[in-house]
């Protein structure tokens, strides 16, 4: 499971909203399908030059992300070393193109448990709970610095 970043939980609505407000999505698009709309979210590129990216190699996402050599210098592995360091894994990446994380299906809505990668709505619903998920392990995770009554003392006086 991804890491559990304010970033990537963002990233993940923001795309989910953008998706579910019409942006472009075509699922066998590079560019534009799950993994395509996250990663514009997350690098800034748009669904054009992912997809060009894309069309250097073989292969769709999963393929690509199995394939992924973090020193070949290709573009498309440059992107995912970003996705990466936004704190998906390879795995993340083959889940979301597939929706198909286990742990994201059993905290959807029961109507939405067999989502469908290619339709746009299970997409929306699948990145807004995988973003709950992530947040939850993120809250109970974060720690604040503990006060100290007499640290607090001594800035009074």
């Amino acid at each position: 499971m991804a890491k559990a970043t304010p970033e990537l939980i963002a990233g993940l609505r923001r795309t989910a909203h953008k998706l579910e407000q019409g942006a472009k999505y075509q699922w066998g698009h590079m560019g534009c399908c799950n993994c395509g709309n996250l990663a514009q979210e997350m690098t800034g590129l748009s669904k054009a030059e992912i997809h060009q990216y894309a069309m250097r190699k073989h292969g769709d996402w999963t393929e690509q992300a199995m394939d992924y050599c973090a020193t070949s210098g290709m573009p498309m592995d440059l992107l995912i070393s970003q996705l990466l360091d936004a704190g998906l894994s390879i795995e993340d990446l083959r889940h979301l193109e597939k929706l198909s994380d286990t742990e994201v299906l059993r905290k959807m809505p029961t109507d939405k448990r067999y989502p469908k990668q290619n339709q746009r709505d299970d997409v929306v619903a699948y990145m807004r709970t995988w973003a709950e998920l992530l947040e939850e392990k993120y809250l109970a995770t974060a720690t604040l610095p503990r006060f100290e009554q007499a640290n607090a003392l001594e800035m009074v006086e």
